[in-house]
């Protein structure tokens, strides 16, 4: 037996004018080889009409039968229970408690007297139960009766229950079972259509009622027609006292003030139907419909579709949308070929479709690369629709779209740095501090700062950062650095240049060559491996070259290196003149001065 789903339709209270009553609406919808029955009981114990005192009148119990046949499988379960006043929300069945989960309610114009149907899913115990007797007690309206003298004064003290029965077998046609309830009392007529159907085939067709307060005595003006058809169902249901206190499943003539009746529509409805108008009039009787369900065979599938992901890549328009199709509700396969568009905002930016039949409950998943047009606004909304052509008849047509609202992603927007410079310290390598140098390339309020790092690799896999950006040493310039931002789901690198320049010298003009580690030599801070072309020349007080050197000789210890001095003869103490010329084209001229030489 295929497992077929179901609708859950979500139920609203509806109020209106005429006895201030819950509207009858679609409560749930079933789809496959399902039907339906009923069983419950009354608790009065005659006719409200009697002359009998109205609170000796409701029993405390009452007692049905469940018979599924053995090839009926139950599906659900829902049990009723109503009464004279405002309710009773707590009972009992077969001595378990149950509470009711929601709570219909009806006042009759006339009298301005209330009522009450109490609704709670017992699936769980009827399927620990099965077949057999179910007894309903601790359903209390006495005190109700006792406080409000106006229901046994107009004959409308009522109490009783219902349990309507879904069930599946694999003996059934492929139906379409709908449940409808509410509490609408009838004080001379009411109309109510039934929407949400969908007839393929009325073979078979019925529908079934759950009233309650009718008298088999009051027949005045009272029928019951569907599409303008009066229903009967003689002699157990004339065609002028539908509400008699019937039941069609058990042929019982005694279930006082309530009526579980099952007509066959097959005559009243036609294929194609999508709704059916319900008249009820009562002309003295107070009749309250409270549940009716419909079975019609309806062989369609049923093209549903969701949106499980949708994946980006960071500054592309183009997206990969992951979308399941499937027949959940159906009760016959979905074609494979059924035609699939895709729409941004209203665009239709691809199409695809189903390739395989689906079965009843089955499903597909696929993909599609969509790209998003340049004109679609930032938050851009993505809409699937399966059966985009309406080429295939369904059951249900107004859940074949899914939608996807999001945002391409960009990475974060990074300008551009001019590079920072510092002193060359010797063949281009210098010591470098930037760090928040790149705070000024981004909006911080968009991306947050991801690190420096000397390579793209580096900075692309976020390892081996930069941990002392701000004594960071260049061996050689110029050098690229590079910073990582990030947003939520992108990043951007970003970089800038170190670069060295020749700073001017500084020249320490005093030496003593006494060994001690102290101003031993002529030390001029910033000229060897960096002004690499200097000459310097030092000469003593009267004009007589003593030393002359360059970059690859070390600094002037005060020994002489030139004729006309002895070599390799320590210099006499005394004031120097030292000439230095950085050939530099940033350093034209010379420097020149005094230095003070001692041992």
């Amino acid at each position: 037996m295929p497992n077929a789903g179901y609708i859950r339709i979500v139920f609203l209270f509806f109020f209106t004018i005429v006895g201030n009553a819950q509207n009858i609406s679609l409560y749930e919808q079933f789809n496959g080889r399902y039907d339906f029955t009923f069983v419950g009981n009354t608790l009065n114990l005659a006719e409200n009409n009697s002359t009998t005192t109205c609170t000796e009148l409701i029993a405390p119990f009452a007692s049905a039968e469940l018979n599924l046949n053995s090839n009926q499988q139950l599906h659900k379960a829902y049990l009723y229970w109503a009464g004279s006043g405002n309710g009773d929300q707590q009972v009992s069945m077969n001595g378990i408690d149950i509470t009711a989960t929601r709570i219909l309610s009806a006042i009759n114009s006339n009298t301005g007297l209330s009522y009450f149907s109490a609704f709670a899913d017992v699936t769980a115990l009827v399927a620990t139960t099965g077949n057999g007797t179910y007894t309903l007690s601790n359903l209390d309206i006495s005190a109700t009766l006792l406080s409000e003298p106006g229901y046994c004064d107009f004959r409308t003290n009522f109490a009783g229950w219902t349990l309507v029965v879904v069930y599946s077998s694999a003996l059934l046609p492929i139906n379409q079972v709908n449940l409808y309830d509410g509490l609408q009392s009838i004080p001379t007529a009411i109309n109510i259509t039934l929407d949400n159907l969908n007839v393929v085939d009325n073979v078979g067709a019925k529908i079934g009622f759950v009233a309650w307060e009718g008298d088999r005595g009051l027949a005045v003006n009272e029928s019951l027609r569907i599409n303008g058809t009066v229903l009967s169902n003689p002699p157990l249901n004339p065609a002028n006292n539908a509400f008699n206190g019937t039941n069609s499943i058990t042929n019982s003539s005694t279930l006082h003030n309530m009526d579980l009746d099952i007509y066959s529509i097959q005559n009243n409805i036609q294929i194609g139907d999508t709704s059916a108008l319900i008249q009820l009039t009562s002309g003295q009787d107070v009749v309250l419909m409270n549940v009716i369900l419909t079975t019609f065979n309806s062989q369609l599938p049923d093209a549903v579709i969701s949106i499980d992901a949708v994946d980006k890549t960071c500054d592309s328009p183009n997206v990969t949308l992951h979308y399941t199709v499937s027949n959940p509700n159906a009760t016959d396969p979905l074609p494979s070929g059924t035609i699939i568009a895709f729409y941004c905002d209203g665009i239709l930016v691809g199409q695809a479709q189903t390739q395989t039949t689906l079965p009843i409950n089955g499903f597909e998943q696929g993909q599609i690369v969509l790209t998003i047009p340049t004109s679609a606004p930032l938050n851009y909304t993505l809409v699937a629709q399966v059966d985009a052509n309406s080429s295939v008849q369904e059951l249900i047509e107004t859940n074949n779209s899914a939608n996807w609202t999001d945002t391409l992603w960009f990475s974060p927007v990074i300008s551009a740095l001019d590079p920072i410079v510092s002193c060359n310290k010797g063949f281009t390598s210098g010591e470098f501090n930037f760090y928040n140098y790149a705070e000024s390339a981004f909006d911080a309020a968009l991306a947050t700062f991801g690190g420096y790092y000397e390579t793209i690799a580096d900075a692309t896999n976020q390892v081996n950062a930069i941990v002392t950006p701000e004594s960071y040493w260049a061996t050689a310039t110029p050098k690229t650095i590079y910073f990582r931002v990030n947003n939520e789901h992108c990043y951007s690198l970003g970089n800038f240049e170190l670069q060295t320049k020749n700073c001017p010298p500084q020249i320490f003009n005093y030496v003593s060559a006494n060994g001690d580690g102290a101003n031993d030599t002529f030390h001029i801070e910033g000229l060897y491996n960096i002004f690499t072309q200097f000459t310097l020349e030092i000469y003593n007080r009267w004009g007589r070259l003593v030393w002359k050197g360059n970059n690859s000789m070390p600094e002037w210890d005060g020994f002489s290196n030139q004729k006309f001095t002895i070599s390799d003869y320590i210099s006499p103490k005394g004031t120097y003149y030292y000439i230095l010329n950085l050939n530099d084209p940033s350093f034209p001229d010379p420097y020149m001065g005094w230095l003070y030489f001692t041992f």
